[in-house]
Protein backbone atom coordinates (compact mmCIF):
# COMPACT_ATOMS: atom_id res chain seq x y z
CA UNK A 1 0.00 0.00 0.00
CA UNK A 2 1.38 3.65 -0.59
CA UNK A 3 -0.32 6.74 0.63
CA UNK A 4 0.26 10.13 0.03
CA UNK A 5 0.06 12.60 2.58
CA UNK A 6 -0.96 16.26 2.16
CA UNK A 7 -0.12 18.47 4.76
CA UNK A 8 0.98 21.91 6.18
CA UNK A 9 4.61 22.17 6.94
CA UNK A 10 6.49 19.37 8.38
CA UNK A 11 9.72 19.71 10.60
CA UNK A 12 11.84 21.24 10.89
CA UNK A 13 9.07 23.84 10.97
CA UNK A 14 8.24 23.67 15.15
CA UNK A 15 4.80 22.48 15.05
CA UNK A 16 2.58 19.88 17.08
CA UNK A 17 0.87 18.75 14.25
CA UNK A 18 3.83 18.51 11.79
CA UNK A 19 5.69 16.28 14.39
CA UNK A 20 2.76 14.32 14.81
CA UNK A 21 3.18 13.79 10.90
CA UNK A 22 7.17 13.37 11.56
CA UNK A 23 5.96 10.15 13.79
CA UNK A 24 3.04 8.64 11.85
CA UNK A 25 4.96 8.25 8.19
CA UNK A 26 7.75 6.14 10.23
CA UNK A 27 5.11 4.46 12.13
CA UNK A 28 2.72 3.15 9.15
CA UNK A 29 6.10 1.83 7.31
CA UNK A 30 6.90 -0.39 10.17
CA UNK A 31 3.56 -1.41 9.20
CA UNK A 32 4.45 -2.23 5.27
CA UNK A 33 2.66 0.98 3.96
CA UNK A 34 4.68 2.94 2.08
CA UNK A 35 4.39 7.05 2.42
CA UNK A 36 5.15 10.08 1.58
CA UNK A 37 4.12 13.90 1.95
CA UNK A 38 3.79 16.77 0.10
CA UNK A 39 3.66 19.98 2.11
CA UNK A 40 5.16 23.29 2.26
CA UNK A 41 8.28 24.55 2.44
CA UNK A 42 9.10 26.57 5.89
CA UNK A 43 12.06 28.43 4.48
CA UNK A 44 10.13 31.39 2.63
CA UNK A 45 11.68 32.12 -0.80
CA UNK A 46 13.54 28.77 -1.91
CA UNK A 47 12.57 27.10 -4.70
CA UNK A 48 11.62 23.99 -3.61
CA UNK A 49 12.78 20.87 -2.16
CA UNK A 50 11.95 17.01 -3.69
CA UNK A 51 12.92 14.33 -2.05
CA UNK A 52 16.00 11.87 -2.58
CA UNK A 53 15.14 8.18 -4.39
CA UNK A 54 16.53 7.05 -0.89
CA UNK A 55 14.49 9.09 0.96
CA UNK A 56 12.09 6.96 3.42
CA UNK A 57 9.43 8.94 3.95
CA UNK A 58 9.61 10.72 0.43
CA UNK A 59 9.13 14.70 1.62
CA UNK A 60 8.25 16.74 -1.56
CA UNK A 61 8.51 20.43 -0.22
CA UNK A 62 6.74 23.38 -2.41
CA UNK A 63 7.79 26.91 -2.34
CA UNK A 64 5.92 28.94 0.21
CA UNK A 65 6.03 32.49 0.10
CA UNK A 66 4.50 33.57 3.51
CA UNK A 67 1.18 33.33 4.45
CA UNK A 68 -2.37 35.52 4.94
CA UNK A 69 -4.58 34.38 7.72
CA UNK A 70 -2.08 31.81 8.45
CA UNK A 71 -2.79 30.00 5.51
CA UNK A 72 0.44 29.59 3.39
CA UNK A 73 0.66 30.92 0.23
CA UNK A 74 2.26 28.48 -2.67
CA UNK A 75 1.05 28.76 -6.10
CA UNK A 76 3.33 26.47 -7.44
CA UNK A 77 1.63 24.08 -4.36
CA UNK A 78 -0.46 22.22 -7.28
CA UNK A 79 2.67 21.47 -9.77
CA UNK A 80 4.21 20.26 -6.45
CA UNK A 81 1.12 17.98 -5.57
CA UNK A 82 0.93 16.48 -9.40
CA UNK A 83 4.19 15.76 -9.37
CA UNK A 84 4.17 13.73 -6.22
CA UNK A 85 1.30 11.76 -7.15
CA UNK A 86 3.20 10.88 -10.64
CA UNK A 87 6.18 9.82 -8.76
CA UNK A 88 5.11 8.31 -6.14
CA UNK A 89 2.05 6.53 -7.45
CA UNK A 90 -0.56 6.49 -4.21
CA UNK A 91 -2.86 4.03 -3.75
CA UNK A 92 -4.67 6.58 -1.59
CA UNK A 93 -4.45 10.46 -0.54
CA UNK A 94 -4.44 11.26 3.40
CA UNK A 95 -5.45 15.22 3.50
CA UNK A 96 -4.67 17.10 6.69
CA UNK A 97 -6.88 19.57 7.00
CA UNK A 98 -7.00 22.57 7.89
CA UNK A 99 -5.16 23.28 4.87
CA UNK A 100 -6.33 25.17 1.79
CA UNK A 101 -3.68 24.07 -0.41
CA UNK A 102 -5.51 20.36 0.07
CA UNK A 103 -8.14 22.17 -2.15
CA UNK A 104 -6.37 21.50 -5.31
CA UNK A 105 -7.52 17.82 -5.16
CA UNK A 106 -10.62 18.82 -5.94
CA UNK A 107 -9.38 19.84 -9.45
CA UNK A 108 -7.18 17.79 -10.19
CA UNK A 109 -7.71 14.71 -12.19
CA UNK A 110 -4.98 12.02 -10.97
CA UNK A 111 -6.30 13.29 -7.26
CA UNK A 112 -9.67 12.79 -8.48
CA UNK A 113 -9.50 9.37 -8.93
CA UNK A 114 -7.98 8.05 -6.13
CA UNK A 115 -9.67 7.68 -2.84
CA UNK A 116 -9.00 9.67 0.15
CA UNK A 117 -9.02 10.23 3.54
CA UNK A 118 -9.61 13.63 5.50
CA UNK A 119 -7.79 13.54 8.93
CA UNK A 120 -9.70 16.31 10.63
CA UNK A 121 -7.29 18.52 13.31
CA UNK A 122 -9.27 21.54 13.37
CA UNK A 123 -12.36 23.42 12.54
CA UNK A 124 -11.46 26.89 11.31
CA UNK A 125 -13.09 28.50 14.00
CA UNK A 126 -15.39 31.42 13.91
CA UNK A 127 -12.60 33.11 16.21
CA UNK A 128 -14.68 36.19 19.30
CA UNK A 129 -11.12 36.82 19.23
CA UNK A 130 -9.44 37.47 15.79
CA UNK A 131 -12.90 38.24 13.93
CA UNK A 132 -10.93 38.28 10.29
CA UNK A 133 -11.01 34.57 10.19
CA UNK A 134 -14.76 34.65 10.36
CA UNK A 135 -15.04 36.62 7.49
CA UNK A 136 -12.91 34.25 5.72
CA UNK A 137 -14.48 31.49 6.37
CA UNK A 138 -17.29 32.65 4.43
CA UNK A 139 -15.35 31.74 1.28
CA UNK A 140 -13.28 28.44 2.55
CA UNK A 141 -16.25 27.03 3.45
CA UNK A 142 -17.57 25.70 0.29
CA UNK A 143 -14.91 24.70 -0.51
CA UNK A 144 -13.86 22.63 2.76
CA UNK A 145 -17.20 21.17 2.47
CA UNK A 146 -16.87 19.64 -0.94
CA UNK A 147 -13.66 18.42 0.23
CA UNK A 148 -14.84 16.53 2.85
CA UNK A 149 -18.20 15.21 0.57
CA UNK A 150 -15.73 13.69 -1.83
CA UNK A 151 -13.52 12.03 1.06
CA UNK A 152 -14.14 7.88 1.91
CA UNK A 153 -13.67 8.65 5.35
CA UNK A 154 -12.45 11.48 8.10
CA UNK A 155 -10.82 10.99 11.03
CA UNK A 156 -11.67 13.07 13.98
CA UNK A 157 -8.91 13.51 17.24
CA UNK A 158 -11.40 13.21 19.65
CA UNK A 159 -14.82 12.24 20.70
CA UNK A 160 -15.68 16.19 21.56
CA UNK A 161 -14.74 17.65 19.02
CA UNK A 162 -16.28 15.59 16.69
CA UNK A 163 -19.21 16.15 18.10
CA UNK A 164 -19.10 19.51 18.45
CA UNK A 165 -17.88 20.43 14.91
CA UNK A 166 -20.88 22.00 12.86
CA UNK A 167 -18.56 21.06 9.58
CA UNK A 168 -18.23 17.43 10.31
CA UNK A 169 -21.80 17.35 11.18
CA UNK A 170 -22.92 16.09 7.84
CA UNK A 171 -20.37 13.77 7.77
CA UNK A 172 -20.94 11.66 10.79
CA UNK A 173 -21.27 8.40 9.46
CA UNK A 174 -17.98 8.53 7.98
CA UNK A 175 -15.97 9.87 10.58
CA UNK A 176 -13.61 7.63 13.13
CA UNK A 177 -11.72 8.79 16.34
CA UNK A 178 -8.50 8.38 16.17
CA UNK A 179 -6.65 10.03 19.33
CA UNK A 180 -3.16 12.04 17.94
CA UNK A 181 0.33 10.09 18.75
CA UNK A 182 3.70 11.09 19.94
CA UNK A 183 6.49 8.44 19.20
CA UNK A 184 8.66 8.93 23.22
CA UNK A 185 11.77 7.61 21.37
CA UNK A 186 11.87 11.21 19.50
CA UNK A 187 12.50 12.71 23.21
CA UNK A 188 16.29 11.19 24.40
CA UNK A 189 17.02 12.35 27.77
CA UNK A 190 18.91 15.83 27.04
CA UNK A 191 22.48 16.46 27.70
CA UNK A 192 24.17 17.60 30.43
CA UNK A 193 24.92 21.21 28.38
CA UNK A 194 21.04 21.49 27.66
CA UNK A 195 20.53 20.45 31.67
CA UNK A 196 22.36 23.16 32.67
CA UNK A 197 20.88 25.83 30.50
CA UNK A 198 17.55 24.99 31.49
CA UNK A 199 18.63 25.31 35.49
CA UNK A 200 20.03 28.47 34.77
CA UNK A 201 16.67 29.43 33.25
CA UNK A 202 14.53 27.81 36.60
CA UNK A 203 17.23 29.90 38.74
CA UNK A 204 15.96 29.10 42.60
CA UNK A 205 12.45 29.04 42.11
CA UNK A 206 10.89 26.29 44.15
CA UNK A 207 8.24 26.01 41.41
CA UNK A 208 9.07 25.79 38.03
CA UNK A 209 5.52 26.52 35.40
CA UNK A 210 6.34 25.53 31.81
CA UNK A 211 3.87 26.53 28.58
CA UNK A 212 5.14 25.61 25.14
CA UNK A 213 3.48 27.35 21.74
CA UNK A 214 3.06 29.91 19.42
CA UNK A 215 2.70 33.36 21.02
CA UNK A 216 -0.84 33.86 19.34
CA UNK A 217 -3.77 34.76 20.31
CA UNK A 218 -5.93 31.26 21.06
CA UNK A 219 -2.94 30.89 23.42
CA UNK A 220 -4.14 32.36 27.03
CA UNK A 221 -0.82 33.16 27.60
CA UNK A 222 -2.27 36.58 29.14
CA UNK A 223 -4.21 34.12 31.57
CA UNK A 224 -1.06 32.44 33.04
CA UNK A 225 0.66 36.14 33.37
CA UNK A 226 -1.93 36.77 34.95
CA UNK A 227 -1.87 33.70 37.23
CA UNK A 228 1.81 33.70 37.74
CA UNK A 229 1.30 37.27 39.30
CA UNK A 230 -0.70 35.11 43.06
CA UNK A 231 1.93 32.56 42.95
CA UNK A 232 4.77 33.25 44.96
CA UNK A 233 8.48 31.41 44.86
CA UNK A 234 7.82 30.45 41.05
CA UNK A 235 9.02 30.78 37.63
CA UNK A 236 6.75 30.83 34.45
CA UNK A 237 8.57 30.19 31.09
CA UNK A 238 6.70 30.97 28.03
CA UNK A 239 8.59 29.02 25.32
CA UNK A 240 7.84 30.02 22.02
CA UNK A 241 7.47 32.67 19.37
CA UNK A 242 4.83 34.44 17.46
CA UNK A 243 3.06 38.02 16.88
CA UNK A 244 1.77 38.63 20.53
CA UNK A 245 4.73 38.06 21.92
CA UNK A 246 5.47 42.00 22.30
CA UNK A 247 1.67 42.35 23.89
CA UNK A 248 2.96 39.59 26.65
CA UNK A 249 6.25 41.48 27.27
CA UNK A 250 4.51 44.59 28.21
CA UNK A 251 2.01 42.98 30.52
CA UNK A 252 5.08 41.32 32.29
CA UNK A 253 6.44 44.74 32.72
CA UNK A 254 3.36 46.44 33.71
CA UNK A 255 2.54 43.33 36.52
CA UNK A 256 6.62 43.88 37.44
CA UNK A 257 6.98 40.56 36.77
CA UNK A 258 10.00 40.33 34.81
CA UNK A 259 12.22 38.12 36.92
CA UNK A 260 9.36 35.51 37.42
CA UNK A 261 7.61 35.15 34.19
CA UNK A 262 10.12 34.97 30.75
CA UNK A 263 9.69 35.10 27.13
CA UNK A 264 12.87 32.87 26.29
CA UNK A 265 11.78 32.79 22.57
CA UNK A 266 12.20 29.54 20.33
CA UNK A 267 14.23 27.04 22.13
CA UNK A 268 16.13 23.56 20.10
CA UNK A 269 14.76 20.77 20.98
CA UNK A 270 17.29 19.22 23.01
CA UNK A 271 16.79 22.85 25.13
CA UNK A 272 13.07 22.01 25.25
CA UNK A 273 13.23 18.78 26.39
CA UNK A 274 15.88 19.94 28.96
CA UNK A 275 13.10 22.32 30.12
CA UNK A 276 10.36 19.71 29.85
CA UNK A 277 12.11 17.31 31.87
CA UNK A 278 12.41 19.81 34.60
CA UNK A 279 9.55 21.81 34.92
CA UNK A 280 6.87 20.65 37.66
CA UNK A 281 3.98 21.36 35.71
CA UNK A 282 3.29 22.57 32.08
CA UNK A 283 0.44 25.07 31.01
CA UNK A 284 -1.48 24.97 28.11
CA UNK A 285 -4.63 28.03 28.93
CA UNK A 286 -5.62 27.88 25.15
CA UNK A 287 -9.10 29.68 24.60
CA UNK A 288 -10.64 28.63 21.91
CA UNK A 289 -11.43 25.49 19.39
CA UNK A 290 -8.97 26.36 17.20
CA UNK A 291 -6.49 24.60 19.93
CA UNK A 292 -8.19 21.47 18.96
CA UNK A 293 -6.05 18.34 21.08
CA UNK A 294 -2.51 20.02 22.17
CA UNK A 295 -0.20 17.83 21.12
CA UNK A 296 2.26 19.16 23.85
CA UNK A 297 0.10 17.36 26.23
CA UNK A 298 1.58 13.69 24.83
CA UNK A 299 4.73 15.69 25.64
CA UNK A 300 4.15 16.34 29.26
CA UNK A 301 3.27 12.71 29.33
CA UNK A 302 6.66 11.79 27.78
CA UNK A 303 8.54 13.28 30.68
CA UNK A 304 5.66 12.26 33.52
CA UNK A 305 5.04 15.51 33.82
CA UNK A 306 1.11 17.07 35.22
CA UNK A 307 -0.37 19.04 32.98
CA UNK A 308 -3.18 22.36 34.18
CA UNK A 309 -5.16 22.94 30.69
CA UNK A 310 -8.47 25.51 29.86
CA UNK A 311 -11.32 23.03 29.23
CA UNK A 312 -12.36 24.56 26.38
CA UNK A 313 -15.54 23.02 25.55
CA UNK A 314 -15.85 21.05 22.34
CA UNK A 315 -12.34 20.55 22.51
CA UNK A 316 -9.70 17.90 22.92
CA UNK A 317 -6.90 19.33 25.39
CA UNK A 318 -9.74 18.70 28.33
CA UNK A 319 -10.82 15.22 26.95
CA UNK A 320 -6.84 14.03 26.93
CA UNK A 321 -5.88 15.49 30.40
CA UNK A 322 -9.21 13.35 31.72
CA UNK A 323 -8.51 10.40 29.30
CA UNK A 324 -4.86 10.29 30.18
CA UNK A 325 -5.86 11.21 34.06
CA UNK A 326 -2.73 13.18 34.43
CA UNK A 327 -3.65 16.73 35.12
CA UNK A 328 -6.15 19.21 36.08
CA UNK A 329 -9.05 21.09 33.38
CA UNK A 330 -10.17 24.40 34.45
CA UNK A 331 -12.81 26.55 32.89
CA UNK A 332 -11.22 28.38 30.02
CA UNK A 333 -10.68 31.82 30.40
CA UNK A 334 -10.72 32.05 34.32
CA UNK A 335 -7.57 33.34 35.87
CA UNK A 336 -8.73 32.31 39.19
CA UNK A 337 -9.10 28.87 38.35
CA UNK A 338 -6.10 28.79 36.90
CA UNK A 339 -4.10 29.77 39.82
CA UNK A 340 -5.77 27.94 41.95
CA UNK A 341 -5.17 24.66 39.97
CA UNK A 342 -1.49 25.58 39.53
CA UNK A 343 -1.76 26.68 43.31
CA UNK A 344 -2.92 23.00 44.33
CA UNK A 345 -0.09 21.53 42.37
CA UNK A 346 2.67 23.88 43.78
CA UNK A 347 1.87 22.40 47.50
CA UNK A 348 1.72 18.57 46.73
CA UNK A 349 4.32 17.47 44.82
CA UNK A 350 2.98 13.86 45.61
CA UNK A 351 0.11 14.63 43.66
CA UNK A 352 2.36 16.05 40.93
CA UNK A 353 4.42 12.65 40.73
CA UNK A 354 1.19 10.84 40.64
CA UNK A 355 -0.21 12.33 37.72
CA UNK A 356 3.07 12.25 36.15
CA UNK A 357 2.99 8.74 36.31
CA UNK A 358 -0.56 8.37 35.38
CA UNK A 359 0.59 10.37 31.80
CA UNK A 360 3.42 8.17 31.21
CA UNK A 361 1.34 5.17 31.53
CA UNK A 362 -1.74 7.09 29.15
CA UNK A 363 1.04 7.32 26.26
CA UNK A 364 2.42 3.59 26.53
CA UNK A 365 -1.10 2.21 26.35
CA UNK A 366 -3.02 4.33 24.27
CA UNK A 367 -1.15 7.77 22.59
CA UNK A 368 1.76 6.22 21.79
CA UNK A 369 1.98 6.19 17.66
CA UNK A 370 2.12 2.75 17.05
CA UNK A 371 -0.94 2.34 18.61
CA UNK A 372 -2.46 5.06 16.31
CA UNK A 373 -0.46 4.38 13.65
CA UNK A 374 -2.52 0.83 13.87
CA UNK A 375 -5.78 2.34 14.12
CA UNK A 376 -4.88 4.25 11.00
CA UNK A 377 -3.73 1.51 9.09
CA UNK A 378 -6.90 -0.27 9.75
CA UNK A 379 -8.96 2.67 8.39
CA UNK A 380 -6.73 2.76 5.35
CA UNK A 381 -7.40 -1.28 4.26
CA UNK A 382 -11.21 -0.51 5.28
CA UNK A 383 -11.35 3.00 2.92
CA UNK A 384 -9.43 1.33 0.28
CA UNK A 385 -11.55 -2.65 0.49
CA UNK A 386 -14.64 -0.46 -0.39
CA UNK A 387 -13.50 1.88 -2.83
Amino acid sequence: MRVLHIGKYYPPFAGGIEHFLADLLPALTQRGIASAAVVHDEQRGRPGQAPDPSDSPAIYRAPCHGQLLYAPLSPAFPAWLRRAIREFRPDLLHLHMPNTSAFWALMMPSARKLPWIVHWHADVVASTIDRRLALAYQFYRPLEQRLLAASKAIIATSAPYLDASAALRPWRERCRVIPLGLDPSRFPAPDPAARARAAALWGDAAFRVLAIGRLTYYKGHDLLIRAAAELSDSRVAIVGTGDQRERLAGQIQALRLNQRVLLPGFQPQNDLHALLASCDVLCLPSLERTEAFGMVLLEAMCFGKPVVVGDIPGSGPGWVTREAGHGLPVPTGDASALTAALRALQHDPERREALGRAGATALRERFGIDRVAASVADLYRQTLAIS
